[in-house]
């Protein structure tokens, strides 16, 4: 099976058109030199392919001023996180006159782990980030599939759970192992990899680091740090809270999340799909997946939670198409609503709030809530056509 990606091929072209350098953002294994590889198929202008990983690549590139400003056309730098001095030099190159070179770089760490690289381009650089395989792309029909074994190309397509799940083992430890090593990151695989796996349990819950540092046996500081370079990486998602001026307390921290569901069952150790319907983790898993599909359409910087410490809360609040949409995840063929979502819709002036739900119907809950399933929203979100 061979995922064409169209989406993702369009955003980049455009943004090539208008930035002399883009940069695709995302975990390893996600795709980007896939996509890279689809482009320069496609492109009519002379195409110059580095991998940063590569031993002859990287002694094609003993003097990078020298080899870079003598190219047309485009260039690609893979694993470009290997090489943060490239990023003063690309800078340069991005200002000449009549910019004879188009460069396309892939990361598998965020800017913010890589300060050279948000510093240097600054002005210069646009994000695209890439995820692994979204229910956008596959169709709904692969929602089983896809929830179980996350969205990794390689576990999505394999011929088997077992094979998908000894996907996740192997990366999990080559991440470990010789990713973060890689990043100039001095962690003991074995710390790092518990701290993952305590995340997992906390998945989909609020944020307390205090008691994260506790089970590990560290300081806040050093758990503080674990955690940024799991999210600086694209492993785990820190969703920000929303803040209202209201009269109540509201939670301050962020929620956590393992952002492919597929890793998030392999930490967790559950053996297989029907392991995951009776595991105390279900809910939160279809929380995190749904949270996941719907920010792949809608992207992830006007993505919030909302909360009070009187129990009041909403899973997502999305600022989208000018309108103010909540989402709420229930594992249940027959939600129903809540006193929390008609105090959420009223606190928070919702234009609509949906209650994503595994069943096969969408129906209305009430004038301005709707049970909707998850592929079905993913069609209204991707057409714009969400309730006003």
């Amino acid at each position: 099976m061979k995922v064409r990606r169209s989406a993702y091929l369009e955003t980049i072209r455009e943004r090539l058109r208008d930035n002399p350098v883009v940069s695709l953002v995302g975990p390893r294994q996600a795709g980007k030199t896939t996509l890279a590889r689809m482009l320069a198929e496609e492109t009519a202008a002379a195409v110059h392919f580095f991998d940063l990983e590569s031993p002859a690549d990287l002694a094609r590139l003993a003097n990078p001023e020298l080899v870079l400003s003598r190219l047309h056309g485009l260039v690609i730098l893979d694993e470009v996180q290997r090489r943060p001095d490239l990023f003063p030099l690309l800078r340069v190159l991005a200002d000449r006159p009549g910019t004879p070179a188009r460069f396309l770089v892939l990361g598998s760490a965020s800017p913010a782990l890589i300060k050279q690289g948000s510093e240097s381009l600054a002005g210069r650089v646009a994000f695209v980030d890439v995820t692994g395989f979204s229910l956008a792309e596959l169709g709904g029909g692969d929602l089983p599939r896809l929830w179980w074994r996350g969205g990794f190309p390689r576990a999505t397509l394999a011929g088997t759970d077992a094979t998908a799940r000894q996907w996740h083992e192997d990366f999990r430890r080559t991440f470990l192992e010789r990713d973060i090593p890689q990043l100039g990151i001095q962690v003991p695989a074995a710390t790092l990899g518990r701290f993952w796996t305590m995340v997992a349990h906390y998945h989909g819950q609020v944020l307390n680091l205090a008691e994260l540092a506790r089970a590990l046996g560290s300081s806040e500081p050093t758990a503080r740090r674990y955690l940024d370079i799991l999210s600086g990486t694209y492993m785990v998602r820190q969703l920000a809270p929303w803040f209202e001026n209201l009269r109540k307390r509201q939670v301050r921290s962020p929620k956590v999340y393992i952002r492919d569901s597929g890793l998030l069952h392999a930490l967790l150790g559950i053996p297989d799909a029907a392991g995951l319907q009776s595991h105390p983790k279900l809910g939160a898993s279809w929380e995190g997946f749904c949270l996941e599909q719907i920010l792949s359409v809608c992207g992830d910087r006007a993505a919030h939670f909302w909360g009070t410490h009187s129990g009041a809360e909403l899973d997502l609040l999305l600022l989208h198409g000018g309108r103010r949409l909540g989402f709420e995840f229930k594992f249940s063929d027959r939600p129903a609503t809540t006193k929390s979502m008609r105090v959420a819709l009223e606190d928070l002036a919702l234009d609509h709030l949906y209650v994503i739900h595994p069943g096969e119907h969408e129906f209305p809950l009430d004038e301005s809530i709707t049970a909707m399933t998850l592929p079905r929203l993913v069609d209204v979100l991707r057409s714009g056509a969400a309730h006003a």
